[in-house]
């Protein structure tokens, strides 16, 4: 069913097909890369490209070697018939690097959750003083170029030991994850009716009470949201692990830039598709989540 009006003239109609084709090819030309990594991921040799065996669709010229490569690369013993999963799981060098992003990713998720709700909350408020001007600065990662903020936290943190350890990475990227926090949680809170607040503080609730009871169901797909964002953002980051990371404490995107520059395997290609399928699950579960927050807050009719 055509979107145009049947008093639109020649030229509504021109744009309106022209525009949607300019969408199309904006759409085809971000999708691309991702078209090309997952096939090539399959690929049998150890090549970046596509040999003639896959441009014929022969079944020999595809292996799921690479993917197993995930699991094997580092183990001591990859032919072994027992203990395979623990030799996997303590060794591998992606398994490791997994395990890192996870730790790391959830750890400074619930921190920048936590600070950033409660920094939304609080400049939600209209008695808030300086509140552009704290909002600028809360965001302020999000504006400042990565590598400036990682040199930063580095001489900062190395003032307290924190530099090269779990918890110095932790609390780095809870700093770049808090912003996304702050957005959306303060997005939500745009529509939530302030008058419940005051309505349970009559009522005699506590500040705290009135939070967890009241403002927190209406607010939690933003959280949600928010902490998802968050979770992204240290999973994807790399800047900051480079400067501050040891190599122990490589993660998923630290361990692919360390493949590309020193061997080169289409194992990367594995792992990328594999960071692809997590990250459209993500993105499915942000949009079932706003769509859930527009039905709360009564901005959609279905």
């Amino acid at each position: 069913m055509s979107g145009l009006p049947p008093y639109a003239g020649f030229g509504e109609r021109l744009w309106y097909y022209t525009f949607r084709v300019i969408c199309g090819l904006i759409f085809l030309f971000l999708i691309t890369p991702i078209l090309i990594v997952i096939p090539l991921s399959f690929n049998v040799e150890p090549y970046f490209s596509f040999t003639p065996g896959m441009l014929s669709f022969k079944s020999e010229a595809f292996s799921t070697r690479w993917y197993l490569d995930i699991l094997q690369n580092g183990m001591a013993n990859p032919d072994a018939t027992t203990g395979w999963w623990a030799d996997a799981w303590s060794n591998s060098q992606w398994v490791r690097s997994m395990k890192n992003s996870f730790y790391i990713g959830i750890l400074s998720t619930l921190i920048s959750t936590a600070l950033g709700t409660l920094a939304a909350v609080g400049l939600s408020r209209s008695e808030m003083p300086f509140k552009n001007a704290i909002m600028a600065t809360l965001i302020s990662p999000m504006i400042v170029p990565l590598v400036i903020t990682a040199a930063g936290a580095f001489y900062a943190f190395s003032q307290f030991n924190l530099a090269y350890t779990y918890s110095g990475l932790i609390l780095a990227h809870a700093v770049l994850g808090i912003p996304f926090v702050i957005i959306t949680v303060t997005a939500t809170l745009v529509g939530f009716d302030q008058s419940l607040v005051r309505a349970a503080q009559s009522m005699g609730a506590s500040p705290i009470t009135t939070f967890f009871k009241v403002q927190m169901p209406l607010i939690l797909p933003g959280v949600i949201s928010g902490a998802l964002f968050a979770f992204i953002t240290s999973f994807d980051e790399v800047v900051v692990v480079i400067q501050m990371a040891a190599a122990e404490q490589r993660t998923i995107p630290r361990q692919m830039f360390s493949g590309i520059r020193e061997q080169i395997s289409p194992t990367i290609l594995a792992v990328a598709t594999v960071l692809v399928i997590i990250s459209i699950a993500l993105l499915a579960t942000l949009e079932l989540l706003r769509r859930r927050s527009e039905r709360l807050r009564g901005l959609s009719a279905s």
